[in-house]
C-alpha cells in the first residue's frame, strides 16, 4: 500500500496582533475571562492588504521555499476557506497564478465552514491513493480571516492566518491512515455568515454542543473503521481549535467516550494535547486552518520525541460536518520540522493598540472596493493592492 500523508507545512500570519488582555480592559472585562477562559493570549488582526488570497499565497510560497518542493510537481491545488473573496472565482485560481503552478493541475475551492481544509486534505489523499496523481503532489491551503462584530461575544475569538500543506507519497512529516476515517454530518444552524455580511453569526452554546455531538459521531465511526487497529495507542491528539479551551472540552469528551473520568482526562490533556495549543494561543482562530495550526504547533514543539507514534486528528465544520482520523509521525520528522522553522512567521509582529485595531476593523467594510494603492512590501510578499474595474489586483500577480 502507498504511504501517503503530509510532507510539509508552512504558515502565514498578519503582521500585527492584539493582546487579549488589552481587549479585555477595553471592553471592561477581567483579562482572565478572555485569556484564561478562552485559552488565547493574542489575536492576529488582518489589515486590508492581508486578505485570504494574500495569506494563502504567502503560506504556500513559504512552503515551497522551506521544504525544497518543486511547484512543477503539483497536480492538485485545493483551497479550504470560509472567507472567500468572490462568489465564483476560487482563491485556488489566484494561487495558481501567484505560484505559477502547472496548467495540467486540478484547481478548486472547498467550503464547509472550518472543515474546508480537511475536505481538501482528504480529497488529496484519495487522489494520490487512486493513482490519479501519477507521481505528482497536492497543495492544500487553508486560509481565513475570522471576523465578529466589535463588542460582540465572539470578538475575542477572532484571528487570521493561513496554513499550507504539501500532500504526497512517502511524506516527511505525518503518514496518514488511508481510508480509515470516521465521518459525521447533520444540518444545524450553529454558525453561519450571510451573503450580505463579512461578520459571522454564531449561537455559541449551541455550537459547542454541536461540536461535541459531531465529535461523538465521528469518533465512534472512526473506531468502527479501525477494527482491531483501534487498540493501538494514540500518543498525541490535535483538535479543531476555535479557541484553546474548546480543545480541553473536546479531550474530556473523548476520554469520557473511552470510559475515563475528568481527572484522568485532564492529566492526559497536558501530555497529549498541550503542545498543540501553543501557536493557536498566539494567533487565535484561523477557521479552516485551526486543526493544522495545532498540528504544526505539535510538530514544532516535539516532533523528535514522537517519531513513529500515532497522532489523532479531529476536524469540525459548523453547519455541520466532522472527521476523525489518525496518522503516524514519520522517521526524521523532528529534524525536518526544525528545518521548516514553523513558528518563524510569528516573530517580529507588531502589537496593535485597541484604537488601531478598531480603525482596521472599521475599514473592513470598504476593503474589497478600495482603489489600487501603491505600497512597499517585502520582496516576494503577496499583498492585496485593491480593485481595478471589479478585478482584484495583487503584488506579484500576472494573468
Amino acid at each position: 500500500m502507498k504511504r501517503i500523508g503530509i510532507d510539509a507545512i508552512a504558515l502565514a500570519v498578519p503582521e500585527g496582533y492584539v493582546e487579549l488582555a488589552d481587549l479585555a480592559h477595553a471592553r471592561s472585562v477581567s483579562p482572565g475571562k478572555f485569556v484564561d477562559g478562552l485559552g488565547v493570549e493574542r489575536m492576529a488582526v488582518a489589515r486590508a492588504h492581508e486578505d485570504p488570497v494574500a495569506l494563502g499565497a504567502n503560506a504556500a510560497r513559504r512552503l515551497f521555499a522551506m521544504s525544497g518542493a518543486d511547484t512543477s510537481r503539483i497536480g492538485l491545488c485545493v483551497v479550504g476557506t470560509e472567507t472567500a473573496v468572490d462568489h465564483s472565482k476560487p482563491i485556488a485560481a489566484y494561487l495558481h497564478g501567484l505560484l505559477a503552478l502547472p496548467t495540467a493541475c486540478r484547481v478548486f475551492e472547498a467550503k464547509h465552514a472550518c472543515f474546508g481544509g480537511t475536505a481538501g486534505l482528504l480529497n488529496a489523499v484519495d487522489w494520490i491513493a487512486s493513482g490519479s496523481a501519477r507521481g505528482r503532489q497536492a497543495l492544500v491551503v487553508c486560509t481565513d480571516v475570522a471576523r465578529y462584530a466589535i463588542g460582540s461575544a465572539g470578538e475575542p475569538t477572532q484571528g487570521a492566518g493561513a496554513v499550507a500543506l504539501l500532500v504526497s507519497e512517502n511524506p516527511r512529516l505525518v503518514e496518514l491512515e488511508v481510508g480509515v476515517t470516521g465521518s459525521y454530518a447533520r444540518d444545524v444552524h450553529d454558525f453561519w455568515r450571510p451573503l450580505h455580511s463579512k461578520e459571522a453569526v454564531v449561537d455559541g452554546h449551541y455550537s459547542v454542543q454541536c461540536y461535541l455531538d459531531a465529535l461523538t459521531g465521528a469518533y465512534e465511526a472512526w473506531r468502527h473503521a479501525c477494527g482491531t487497529d483501534y487498540s493501538e495507542p494514540i500518543a498525541r491528539r490535535c483538535y479543531h481549535v476555535p479557541y484553546g479551551k474548546m480543545a480541553k472540552k473536546a479531550h474530556r469528551h473523548v476520554m469520557a467516550l473511552e470510559g475515563k473520568g475528568e481527572a484522568e482526562a485532564d492529566a492526559s490533556y497536558v501530555e497529549e494535547v498541550g503542545t498543540s495549543l501553543r501557536l493557536p494561543a498566539q494567533i487565535g482562530n484561523v477557521y479552516t486552518g485551526s486543526l493544522y495550526l495545532a498540528l504544526a504547533s505539535l510538530l514544532e514543539a516535539e516532533a523528535s520525541r514522537i517519531e513513529g507514534k500515532r497522532v489523532a486528528l479531529f476536524s469540525y465544520g459548523s453547519g455541520c460536518t466532522a472527521e476523525f482520523f489518525a496518522g503516524r509521525v514519520a522517521s526524521g520528522a523532528g529534524a525536518f520540522s526544525r528545518a521548516l522553522r514553523l513558528a518563524e512567521p510569528l516573530e517580529g509582529r507588531r502589537r496593535y493598540t485597541i484604537p488601531e485595531y478598531e480603525a482596521i476593523r472599521r475599514a473592513d467594510a470598504d476593503a474589497d472596493r478600495r482603489p489600487i494603492e501603491s505600497a512597499n512590501f517585502g520582496a516576494g510578499t503577496v499583498a492585496f493592492l485593491g480593485v481595478e474595474g471589479e478585478r482584484r489586483v495583487y503584488t506579484g500577480y500576472t494573468e
